[in-house]
């Protein structure tokens, strides 16, 4: 049996409340940058929460050269930004590859909620007849890797995965399986979603917001943050990467998925233990050999605790001595997006032998007694990373990132 093509990184797009592009995003999240303020695209004053990770200032029309930034949501606007710029960081332009050999995976959770919003506000406002064709243009969740491959002309593999918080995980998988079965040269892999009241009444509903700040891991924590952005990673074969002298930021060496079926919203723990250790046979390591997990880190109470625990299982001796951080702590959860971006800080780690810090974090809690290196980063070399992230609906996902050998 011949051995499974090796898939690496050779670009990453970030669009975040921190930076936008890799250099930026990255400098900001090593320094310790919270991207969390007060929210500026809807009314909040009937919330007792008013914090959200929003991405200001953005403006789709540089990135957008073919569509109308009119012509979509907010979610596939920032699908395409993040998408252009991972394709300028791993030198691939977009006219010279066939375009039936570069596909599209992405992940999110309500793909363009904004429309939905807007149907409703008609609907209640007894404006039925203003809801045009539009609305099942824009809305459906496969949109946003439907938009990303018409804007840059892309013809093969196309795929939306919907589940929930760990999609960018899932989608990234779903990526390298289709590069390993030859059925694409390159897949942009990552995920999306934007602001919206939808999920911010969910949440709000649920007494997860926390009221001024995000403290993963901290005894004192009070909630997560919803937040919103995008993250692409651009993967290729390495035999591909090596023949055309590409950057490579690290390997994607093998995940693990699994589905706790338990409870819609809290995380139960034998999943997430399963997922580590699905993605560690997958990627041919050991316990040991992990320096750094990104970890879920929402800051709420349950999650904290019942990840700290899935890690001391899934780790055993090793637990200690790994460091593990939460990004969340600086841009809120960008849901769907969230294990995208945290999936391009695995590599980032790899790549530039730094741990991002999980800011915010003062009283250590006895039920969270991991290395979560807090309040400021840290330089160590990362041979290996792992990308945790779990869902509601029980879904969880793990991936393996590691120094890419010649």
């Amino acid at each position: 049996m011949e051995p499974r093509p090796r898939v690496v990184v050779t670009g990453i797009g970030v669009v975040t409340s921190i930076g936008i592009g890799v250099g930026p995003f990255w400098q900001a999240l090593l320094a310790g940058t919270c991207g969390i303020s007060p929210v500026e695209s809807f009314d909040t004053s009937r919330y007792a929460q008013h914090i959200g990770g929003e991405v200001k200032g953005f403006d789709p029309a540089p990135f957008l050269r073919r569509l109308r930034p009119e012509s979509m949501g907010r979610a596939g606007q920032l699908a395409i930004a993040a998408s252009r710029l991972a394709l300028e960081d791993a030198g691939v332009a977009p006219a010279s590859v066939e375009p039936a050999a570069v596909g599209v995976s992405f992940g999110t959770t309500s793909g363009e909620p904004a429309l939905i919003e807007r149907f409703d506000d008609q609907e209640i406002g007894g404006a039925r007849d203003a809801i045009g064709a539009e609305f099942i243009e824009r809305y459906p969740c496969h949109t946003i890797a439907a938009h990303v491959a018409a804007e840059l002309g892309f013809a093969g593999p196309n795929f939306v995965i919907p589940t929930a918080c760990a999609a960018g995980n899932y989608a990234i998988a779903w990526a390298a399986d289709a590069l390993c079965a030859g059925g694409a040269d390159v897949m942009l892999a990552g995920g999306s979603d934007c602001f919206s009241r939808i999920t911010y009444t969910g949440f709000a509903r649920l007494g997860a917001i926390a009221p001024e700040r995000c403290q993963p891991f901290d005894k004192n924590r009070r909630g997560m943050v919803p937040g919103e952005g995008a993250a692409v990673l651009v993967l290729e074969r390495a035999d591909r990467a090596a023949a055309r002298g590409a950057r490579v930021y690290a390997e994607m060496a093998g995940y693990g998925l699994t589905c706790d079926a338990n409870h819609m919203t809290a995380p139960q723990g034998d999943g997430a233990v399963r997922a580590m250790r699905l993605a560690m046979q997958d990627a041919g390591i050991t316990p040991e050999q992990v320096a750094y997990i990104s970890a879920h880190g929402t800051g709420t109470a349950v999650n904290d605790s019942v990840e700290t625990a899935a890690v001391k299982q899934a780790f055993g001796a090793a637990a200690p001595n790994v460091a593990v951080s939460s990004i969340k702590s600086m841009l809120g959860h960008t849901m769907g997006a969230a294990s995208a971006i945290e999936a391009a800080v695995c590599a980032l780690a790899v790549h530039d032998g730094a741990m991002p810090p999980t800011i915010n974090y003062e009283t250590p809690d006895p039920r969270c007694d991991l290395d979560y290196v807090p309040n400021e980063a840290r330089r160590q070399p990362v041979p290996v990373a792992m990308n945790n992230a779990y869902a509601f609906g029980g879904n969880n996902a793990s991936v393996i990132f590691k120094a890419s050998r010649p």
